[in-house]
């Protein structure tokens, strides 16, 4: 597919920085001394990331019918890194079914993506809370597990952009778009002429990447034919993901481990990745320094650097790295210095791949991972600044995210335009850029929102101009709105929050009412609201005096509210009176009472005492559920026996009727 070293330090699948990866020895029982011969050459070339001359010898030798853990888990790897996760599902399939013991889980979450790639979702998570229940603590199998709804999500942020294909991509690899501020975009391309004398890179057969620039056209998207960038800048190695200073003469770009015209190698006998500048003259690219941050040991690829050029992103293995990739950011100092590299911490970074980071001009980070939970291989995702960093990721959703691998993101703010890169099929070539434009803005918050209708409760006619304000817990405003000619109303409102939803009409009760918003994206919360009409028999037309401590059954002149012996089950009679305490404390949104519940003395103190218990919760459940009366307006206490409001105390004979003036409750204003 596409060179997935490169691309997954550079760009290709990502930097999947295959080399990262821990080889395990293949031993195979049984086989001829001429295929241990064979299997040890193509031992030697997966090792050599040369996965396409590798996978060759080995299926050749899995079609003879020889197996092991080993030999499946390479050649599902042959795959898998190179971008093909449809293919690479067969033999991971036969791994985990065939060799389910001691089973590395890393099989399991490659497995999944290649089921996700394939879109059989359903299957893919079924394997991903396996992996959850192998590993317990990996963020992606724990981000799996907390969003176990994550195709809705993504259904809801689908949409929000138009998908257009370009002329300028080959039958090779295009990606990693750039934009260099002089009205251009430049890419990585293996575009150039294939001949027997071409070098090849083993791990996909393909020419090594070159940088290309071509002009922005006047629609704003489709783009001119493409021309290599002028000066030193492209090598005989791969080139690759481009960064621009905002006046366009200074370029930070991945390359592989070859400075001054030397390649440099690791420990381990690897070219790595390294990042470097050069600065625009006379139309040519010179001046090539490699950043200090750079090693022979680990890779840095995937410049992106901040609007102000005081800050540049990009991805790594270095050490503190908390996956297989993860993405950083350094200071840009005067006079070329640097800063100390920092991890983005774990808002983005997971023990998966996350690559291809892109800062806009106002500070959102856009990001390739198969960490964070998407559609299969590598999706996008975008991050918000904060005072300490980053938000939580969220996935771009559809058109630009597919079952395959979308990286490479870069918009223009201004005009929305912008481009990416995917292997998704219907592409001419392994890996294409395609234009995109912003439609709508994207999720980036957890939001809800409370719609309803208020309507007259004895007509069922809706009501307009009625004024609905809403208000934190604390009975803050947050805001305010009036109801249309239909009666409609509507708020938006953060996810997992307390509200009250408090309205106001002339010859109408207000109507308070209390809502907890839960966790669930763009959910629309319906909550409609029956006013009651003023009528001249009701108390509450008249301004009535209400000092903190009085009993605000006395002031409303209610009947007692009594309970039967041994009972805390509130009868018809006692919710006609609760009815009153509804209705006034619905037109008087500030008034807050304490709900007093007490016992008679027949019964053990402790008895009496858990009695009054539940009796007091049976009246603040009433008040809130059938009231809709905010809970945090209602306080209760049981006195059980402590205050009788007669003789009738243990072992002084008392009539029934006096028991039960005993066996009440109160409601004491408070505030």
């Amino acid at each position: 597919m596409k060179n997935y070293l490169f691309y997954n330090n550079f760009g290709c699948t990502k930097i999947n920085f295959t080399f990262f990866f821990i080889l395990l020895c293949t031993s195979f029982k049984g086989i001829s001394q001429d295929y241990n011969q064979q299997l040890a050459k193509a031992d030697e070339k997966f090792k050599a990331f040369a996965y396409i001359d590798a996978r060759a010898i080995y299926l050749d030798v899995a079609q003879k019918g020889y197996s092991s853990p080993g030999l499946y888990q390479k050649l599902g790897d042959s795959f898998y890194l190179n971008g093909e996760l449809e293919t690479s599902v067969e033999w991971y399939e036969k791994l985990i079914q065939e060799y389910p013991e001691n089973l590395d889980p890393e099989y399991l979450f490659k497995y999944a993506q290649g089921l996700k790639s394939s879109e059989r979702y359903t299957e893919a998570d079924k394997i991903m809370k396996q992996f959850y229940d192998s590993t317990g603590t990996d963020k992606r199998a724990t981000s799996f597990i907390n969003k176990r709804d994550y195709l809705s999500f993504i259904e809801i942020q689908s949409g929000r952009f138009e998908l257009f294909t370009l002329a300028i991509n080959s039958r090779n690899s295009e990606y990693a778009p750039s934009f260099n501020n002089q009205n251009q975009i430049v890419f990585a391309s293996s575009r150039g002429k294939e001949s027997k004398k071409s070098k090849l890179h083993g791990w996909n057969k393909m020419p090594f990447l070159d940088l290309y620039s071509a002009d922005i056209k006047n629609d704003n998207i489709n783009l001119t034919d493409p021309k290599k960038l002028k000066g030193k800048i492209n090598t005989k190695f791969h080139e690759s993901s481009t960064s621009f200073t905002a006046d366009g003469q200074t370029v930070y770009f991945a390359r592989n481990n070859y400075t001054n015209n030397k390649l440099g190698t690791s420990k381990k006998g690897v070219v790595l990745l390294k990042l470097y500048k050069a600065t625009l003259k006379d139309g040519k690219w010179t001046n090539i320094i490699e950043l200090p941050f750079s090693s022979d040991n680990y890779s840095v690829s995937h410049p992106s650097v901040s609007l102000d050029g005081k800050k540049l992103y990009f991805a790594s293995d270095m050490p503190g790295t908390l996956g297989k990739s993860d993405l950083f950011v350094v200071d840009i100092l005067p006079n070329g210095a640097y800063g100390v590299p920092k991890n983005l911490g774990e808002n983005i970074n997971t023990e998966g791949r996350e690559t291809f980071p892109y800062i806009s001009n106002s500070g959102e980070l856009y990001f390739s991972s198969d960490g964070h939970v998407g559609l299969g291989g590598l999706d996008i995702f975008v991050s918000l600044p904060q005072e300490s960093g980053f938000s939580k990721a969220f996935n771009v959703g559809k058109p630009i995210n597919s079952p395959k691998d979308d990286f490479t993101f870069v918009i223009n703010e201004e005009t929305k335009i912008g481009y990416f890169a995917s292997n998704r099929k219907g592409g001419k070539g392994n890996d294409d850029i395609y234009g995109i434009k912003q439609t709508k803005d994207l999720i980036t918050s957890c939001k809800q929102y409370i719609k309803g209708i208020i309507s007259n409760n004895e007509t069922n006619e809706s009501l307009p101009n009625v004024n609905i304000t809403l208000l934190d817990i604390e009975g803050n405003k947050i805001s305010k709105n009036t109801s249309n000619s239909l009666g409609e109303y509507e708020f938006e409102v953060k996810c997992s929050e307390e509200y009250l939803i408090r309205t106001s009409l002339d010859q109408f009760n207000p109507r308070e009412v209390s809502l907890s918003t839960d966790d669930s994206f763009e959910f629309v919360n319906e909550i409609s609201l029956p006013l009651t009409p003023l009528n001249s028999d009701n108390i509450l037309l008249t301004s009535i005096e209400v000092n903190v401590g009085d009993d605000l059954s006395k002031t409303l002149k209610l009947e007692p509210i009594y309970f039967a012996l041994n009972d805390s089950v509130i009868t018809p009679k006692a919710e006609v009176e609760l009815q009153k305490i509804i209705s006034a404390m619905q037109k008087y949104p500030k008034l807050k009472i304490e709900v007093r519940s007490h016992t008679d003395s027949r019964s053990s103190y402790w008895y009496n005492k858990r009695l009054s218990v539940k009796r007091m919760r049976a009246t603040v459940k009433y008040l809130v559920e059938e009231g809709g009366i905010y809970w945090r307006r209602i306080r209760g206490k049981a006195y059980g026996e402590r205050r009788l409001l007669n003789k009738c105390i243990d072992d002084v004979p008392c009539t029934e009727e006096e028991h039960q003036e005993n066996r009440r409750s109160e409601f004491i204003v408070w505030e």
